[in-house]
């Protein structure tokens, strides 16, 4: 309790941190009608750069506004005050993907995964750019992850059995195609890979 209240004790200024807090509503009204870039500006009067959760939001309404390189230096500013935080490196691969700048985006999710190799998202999405560049048995790893927490989701049923075809493991394809007809019946992908199968 102490700590927090020391914490609170540090911050801004009553006055500053209901401007602040204002920007922050006016910003998402803003963004809430579609008009990013003026949600930004709004944000940017009251820019403090050692305040994570301005750069993490302009960040995002920068990509939102199709601001790529400034979007990319807000959530790398956000990164650097809060190194152990996903939430910026998750913002980050979207200025990063829509570029196509896929090293740096598996480069992301490998730090995300450093802090919490767990994470079902980073292990979905990393597991999906290594099937695409035909490593199956890294992407493997990764599907295994996400499906013993989530035995049922679709996507990464689907995406599992479709490795574990590549890797010529077709009982355990099979098996999970069969899995992915009984989410979605009927789903073609699911139905190709049995099809696929001798």
């Amino acid at each position: 309790m102490a700590c927090a209240m020391a914490l609170l004790a540090v911050g801004l200024p009553a006055r500053g941190q209901e401007a602040v807090i204002g920007a922050f509503e006016e910003s998402y009204a803003l963004e809430a009608v579609g008009n990013y870039r003026q949600a930004a500006a709004v944000l940017n009067r009251v820019y403090q750069s050692d305040s994570y959760e301005i750069n993490l939001r302009l960040g995002w309404l920068n990509f939102q506004a199709g601001s790529m390189e400034e979007s990319m230096n807000f959530y790398s500013r956000a990164i650097t005050l809060k190194p152990y935080g996903i939430e910026a490196r998750f913002g980050f691969v979207l200025p990063l993907s829509a570029m196509g700048r896929w090293d740096e985006v598996a480069e992301q999710y490998r730090r995300i995964l450093e802090t919490d190799s767990q994470n079902t998202l980073a292990n979905y999405r990393m597991g999906l750019i290594l099937y695409n560049r035909g490593q199956f048995e890294r992407a493997e790893t990764h599907l295994e992850k996400v499906v013993n927490l989530y035995p049922f989701d679709y996507d990464s049923l689907l995406l599992f059995a479709w490795i574990k075809f590549q890797l010529g493991k077709t009982r355990e394809a099979r098996i999970l195609f069969n899995k992915v007809l009984m989410h979605s019946p009927g789903d073609p992908s699911a139905l190709e890979g049995l099809s696929l199968i001798k």
